[in-house]
């Protein structure tokens, strides 16, 4: 078996960890990975107009899907055009690796066409973003990276230059074993029986719901039913609770609750309880 170079073990990576597809626009620098994804089962290319749709794509199907998905731009402005739908994804806390092309390493901080520095640019809207700039950092970088997308949900940002994607990967390194499935996490019995205590010494409850209540639609309205509980929602939480919520209630942001009627249309009293289910 021919030795792999470092775009084909990063594609290799990617479809290990479960990637079907990766969005991008071709060019320069992205050669070798758009080139070693053509010759991998498993993965395919989707070529799109623009970068913007690349990542906006990736953003739409990991929250479809639940699965980490991929986009690339070439170094320069292509990588650039990727910003606005890594932040929509990151903060929807969809897993979505980028890979963002660079320049060649050795003209790194020497002013070249285009040059930017992608592993600073995307620090806001990603919970990692690193440079690729020795063959040996793979694959741990990379798999770093898809550790912190899928188990922080959000994005993961790979800064690899085209030179580098190009070297033969390195042999013998260290690889872990990946994981793709986030794991279910549950509150402690102690927390649990406070809850219940809380709950049991209500007066009135509110449930306002976020992407927690994820898949427990069901579950929410039998509860709400039970401690006859209008139920509201957050921006994340809309899409799992909005529908088929007959216990649906005004809920609003309390600057004085002298002043202002909340829930059940009177100020919050000392026995209400809200409930967040986030």
């Amino acid at each position: 078996m021919a030795k792999q170079n470092v775009a084909e073990q990063f594609v290799d990576i990617l479809v290990r960890a479960g990637v079907r597809r990766m969005y991008g626009v071709v060019g320069d620098s992205l050669n070798p990975v758009v080139d070693a994804i053509r010759r991998t089962d498993g993965i395919e290319w989707i070529q799109v107009r623009h970068e913007e749709t690349a990542a906006f794509a990736a953003g739409a199907e990991a929250q479809i899907t639940g699965r980490l998905a991929a986009c690339a731009g070439s170094c320069g402005p292509g990588n650039l055009h990727l910003i606005n739908g890594l932040y929509d994804a990151h903060r929807s806390m969809a897993p979505v690796l980028a890979l963002a092309s660079h320049i060649p390493s050795g003209e790194i901080g020497l002013g070249y066409f285009q040059e930017t520095h992608p592993d600073r640019l995307f620090t806001e809207c990603s919970h990692y973003s690193e440079l690729i700039s020795n063959p040996r950092q793979m694959p741990r970088v990379l798999q770093s990276a898809i550790q912190h997308a899928i188990g922080r949900s959000g994005v993961g940002v790979i800064s690899l230059p085209g030179d580098i994607a190009s070297l033969p990967a390195p042999e013998k390194s260290i690889e872990h074993a990946l994981v793709t499935a986030r794991p279910t996490v549950r509150p402690g019995d102690g927390e649990i029986e406070k809850l219940v205590r809380l709950i049991d010494e209500a007066d009135r409850i509110t449930l306002f719901c976020g992407s927690g209540t994820a898949g427990a639609h069901p579950e929410v309205m039998e509860f709400a039913g039970r401690v006859k509980a209008p139920v509201g929602h957050a921006l994340r939480g809309k899409e799992w609770i909005q529908y088929d919520n007959p216990y649906t209630g005004y809920l609003r942001m309390y600057a004085d609750s002298h002043d202002h009627a909340g829930t059940w249309g009177t100020a919050p009293q000392s026995g209400d309880r809200q409930l967040n289910l986030v």
